[in-house]
């Protein structure tokens, strides 16, 4: 890392009689920085500061001293925590510290002390890059230079009214990750609307820093020595740390030497071998023999036991034939030992690619983190959620081979897994319901009310429920009491609307069925609208009957007259196009589910726009569409996810509901309100509060 300190006229010795920039306005400013002295204080990184005080009384001319040296001495005293907690707890002996001078009967620094604290910490991990923790206090501007990309890092920071005692000033942390070229820069107020006027920060993004200390330094004094006259008009002081190669390549070679190197052997692969093909132990009794003086000493090797009386010829050919077998066994575990070998380094070098993959994975992802640290930012959002999903496409091959790998490799793809699916369920508003609320549970083989019934389809009306199936007769009815009651009537429904004060069922092919109040008042036989039609789905707007007909490609308009009348069907859309619908939904323009899992929105029988969903998970199999005059939303279904999806009408998202206990989703309907969702499950109803 290299770090810059520039201060803007700061006077030689002021009126106090320290050497501390002070200049007009009886202003005192400083910067701090602390690398550590240690292998324990390593663990914690760097500690930087920077601090400004206006309105300075002589008795705080070495405030911002006493204030640096407190926090410093407060983070690398606990140095077995994590850089966080570690700053979380010495923010809050620096609270004690200043709460301490205020109850001293000093004050005059309240509302006039700018201060920022940044700890930088390498990670463990080369490929995870530096952990950045920094906080602030009153006028102070931090920013990320990234890329060619300037992003005001400092917006989530929230800050809070700073109450008397005990004394709060510095609040919350922001925390983030930093990679390989990547600027932090610090500076006071002044400085910054100084900058930013003379088009400083400008020169700042295009600038590319070496490892050269002395010659970035020039590159950064040039920049500023050509607005010499401008910054002459200024006081404060600029920050900058610069995270160059050399910082992350020297951690690398940190953990490489402690990482054991893998001998190969060829004793894991002889050993079972020469087990299951030990030699058979051959013992010779030799007759005994007399020694006396000059008789030659006997020598027992192979060539005399052919002399012995009981060598016979046979044994012979045996360890022959013996000797030849053991030969080729040898040659066998050679070749299984080399093919071995062969394979072992294959899979080395295969590991040692992946590795690299997934290094360059996990960089994406830290520069994904650092954009999400602007909340408020849609485009940093936007390049995050670009960037997520690129690693996403990216990792997800190497998740179904993670396992045949070394157990390391293994944890490192999964852990990244996680990450990534976590922010990109963060950003596209997802919400996992692990236990949703249960609101009524049919029994099929119970004797009760509406025992037997298997629900299909749902439909909500004035707040109370209502199930059909066109598989089975009569309706079942649950109140907002919880109340349940069976409607009979001897019919089998596929679709329903609800009306103003009235739900309207449909029964193939051509009939509706009014029910009001609880009673089947009409039966109304539409007109045909041509030979052979099947309509599919039913929607409504302002009584107008929409119905869908995937088999013809056709949608087909009922006009409304009055008193449950309808005109004469009219073909409002007909195209190839059409058989290729899988939901249809109307409110004013007609609002189309496509087997590709986009939507199309139609008006006047004319394509409109097309909506493709860009969305995490992405779709697999959306099933059916939602839309009310009332409500500004579209509501999807995806039974193969498990989830709904809830968009407006331009298509962004504005939440996601996803649980393992939707994992037979039937159908989904909407409250009048639009803040309840029921869903259909299997025999379950399930509902999710918006």
């Amino acid at each position: 890392m290299q770090i810059f300190e520039f201060h803007f006229n700061p006077p030689h010795q002021n009126k106090f009689g320290t050497g501390q920039a002070k200049t007009k306005d009886d202003l005192i400013f400083d910067s701090f920085c602390y690398e550590p002295e240690n292998v324990y204080e390593k663990r914690l990184g760097s500690l930087y500061m920077l601090g400004f005080l206006k309105n300075v009384l002589p008795q705080n001319v070495r405030f911002l001293d006493n204030l640096a040296k407190t926090i410093k001495d407060g983070y690398y005293k606990t140095v077995a925590v994590a850089p966080e907690k570690s700053l979380k707890e010495t923010l809050r002996k620096a609270n004690d510290f200043l709460e301490k001078i205020a109850k001293g009967g000093d004050v005059s620094w309240l509302g006039n002390l700018s201060f920022g604290v940044i700890s930088l910490t390498p990670h463990q991990k080369p490929w995870w890059g530096v952990e950045l923790n920094f906080t602030k206090v009153g006028d102070l501007k931090f920013f990320l230079i990234r890329k060619g990309q300037l992003i005001d890092i400092d917006q989530k920071l929230k800050f809070e009214d700073i109450e008397p005692y005990p004394l709060k000033i510095f609040g919350n942390i922001v925390c983030g990750k930093l990679t390989e070229s990547d600027i932090v820069l610090v500076l006071t107020q002044e400085v910054a609307d100084s900058f930013l006027k003379e088009k400083v920060l400008n020169e700042f993004i295009k600038l590319s820093l070496s490892d050269s200390l002395a010659d970035d330094f020039k590159k950064l004094k040039g920049i500023l020595n050509g607005r010499k006259e401008e910054l002459s008009k200024i006081s404060g002081t600029c920050l900058l740390i610069a995270l160059t190669k050399e910082a992350l390549i020297k951690e690398k070679e940190i953990i490489s030497q402690k990482k054991a190197l893998k001998v190969f052997s060829f004793k894991p692969v002889f050993v079972p071998f020469l087990r299951l093909f030990r030699l058979p132990k051959i013992s010779f009794r030799l007759p005994k023999i007399s020694l006396k003086p000059k008789i030659p000493q006997i020598k027992f090797g192979l060539p005399r036991l052919k002399e012995l009386p009981w060598f016979k010829s046979g044994i012979k050919n045996k360890i022959f034939s013996l000797n030849k077998k053991i030969t080729l066994i040898l040659a066998l575990i050679f070749f299984l030992a080399l093919g071995f070998f062969i394979f072992e380094k294959k899979e080395e070098r295969q590991l040692k690619a992946y590795q690299e993959k997934v290094n360059q994975i996990q960089e994406k992802v830290n520069q994904a983190d650092s954009f999400l640290i602007l909340k408020n930012s849609p485009q940093a959002e936007k390049k995050a959620e670009t960037l997520l999903e690129e690693s996403w496409q990216e990792l997800s091959p190497l998740v179904n081979i993670a396992s045949t790998f070394p157990p390391a490799f293994s944890n490192q793809v999964l852990t990244l897994k996680n990450n990534i699916s976590e922010n990109l369920y963060k950003i596209n508003k997802l919400i996992k319901i692990a236990e949703p609320e249960l609101v009524f549970e049919f029994f099929p083989h119970q004797k009760t009310i509406g025992g037997g019934f298997i629900p299909q389809k749902i439909v909500s009306f004035q707040e109370n429920l209502y199930f059909f199936s066109p598989y089975s007769e009569n309706i079942f009815e649950v109140n907002q009491n919880g109340e349940t009651k069976v409607l009979s009537i001897d019919k089998k429904f596929s679709s329903a609307i609800a009306l103003t004060d009235s739900i309207l069922f449909f029964e193939k092919p051509d009939k509706l069925i009014n029910l009001k109040d609880n009673l089947f008042q009409t039966s109304i036989l539409l007109e045909p609208s041509y030979p052979g039609f099947n309509f599919n789905e039913l929607s409504s707007y302002k009584s107008n009957l929409y119905f869908l007909d995937k088999e013809n490609g056709k949608i087909i308009k009922y006009p409304y007259l009055e008193n449950l009348q309808w005109d004469s069907p009219q073909l409002w859309l007909e195209n190839q196009k059409a058989k290729d619908f899988k939901s249809m939904a109307v409110d004013g323009s007609v609002w189309v589910l496509t087997k590709e899992n986009v939507i199309e929105r139609y008006y006047a029988g004319k394509l409109q726009e097309i909506l493709e969903l860009e969305i995490f998970p992405s779709p697999k199999a959306f099933s059916k569409i939602f839309v009310s005059l009332q409500l500004p939303y579209l509501y999807i279904l995806e039974p193969s996810q498990n989830r709904i999806v809830i968009l407006n009408k331009s298509g962004q998202i504005i939440k996601q509901f996803q649980s393992e206990k939707f994992d037979s989703i039937l159908d989904f309907a909407v409250s009048e309100n639009g803040r309840e969702i029921l869903i259909l499950n299997s025999q379950r109803i399930y509902k999710i509060e918006i």
